[in-house]
């Protein structure tokens, strides 16, 4: 599932929205970093109706403007809380190495290699190498 799809199927988990009010349900569940243009958002709404994951709820005019309001159904439901699952596991995974990779040595940096306490000879052309 796209990031773009996975935004727009939580933007509808709590109630039917229309196109204008999904893109900034997007924008504000993401925290600004998914930032649909319409022509995006149609193409996820279009490959999400036809896999089943939502449906037009109804339609109505405003403003002299058809609004089409889009909900989830049960497999959308499904969908989003299985790729909601699946995320989470994926961030407590890293989660747990991040911790694993921090008790064994400097963070962002490998555990060095060979006994206790010897670093890696410094490749040549870094600091403590020759040029």
């Amino acid at each position: 599932m796209t990031r773009a799809a996975f935004f727009v199927l939580t933007a509808l988990a709590d109630q039917p929205r229309h196109g204008y009010g999904i893109l900034r349900e997007v924008e504000e569940l993401s925290d600004g970093e998914v930032r649909l243009r319409v022509g995006t958002l149609y193409g996820v709404l279009d490959r999400l109706t036809a896999d089943g994951l939502i449906v037009l709820d109804r339609e109505e005019v405003r403003q002299g403007r058809l609004r089409r309001y889009y909900r989830l159904t049960d497999e959308g439901v499904t969908a989003l809380d299985a790729e909601a699952e699946r995320m989470a596991a994926g961030a407590g995974a890293a989660k747990r190495r991040i911790a694993e990779g921090r008790r064994a040595g400097a963070p962002g940096r490998p555990a060095p290699e060979g006994p206790a306490g010897l670093e890696p000879p410094t490749p040549p052309g870094l600091a403590g190498g020759y040029a």
